[in-house]
């Protein structure tokens, strides 16, 4: 069985190397700050909420939330 190889001729360009995008930290930091006070306030109304430092009164979150308690491991019953 034969192999065939493409050999570059000395017509063909060498291709540009690859060169990593730059993102200035003061471009994101204002994101990562949103996103992780969003994650905390999900955390807290999945695994809090309805307990003893409940904000929400009645069983309207918990029963909102009540598969993602059982998904994530938090105790509801």
């Amino acid at each position: 069985m034969a192999h065939s190889v493409a050999q570059p001729s000395a017509t063909t360009p060498a291709a540009p190397a690859a060169v990593p995008a730059k993102l200035p930290i003061g471009a994101i930091a204002p994101w990562a700050v949103f996103f992780g006070i969003l994650m905390l306030v999900l955390l807290y109304f999945v695994g809090a909420e309805q307990g003893a430092t409940s904000l929400v009164s009645g069983e309207g979150v918990h029963e909102w939330v009540h598969d993602a308690r059982h998904l994530l491991g938090f105790p509801c019953h």
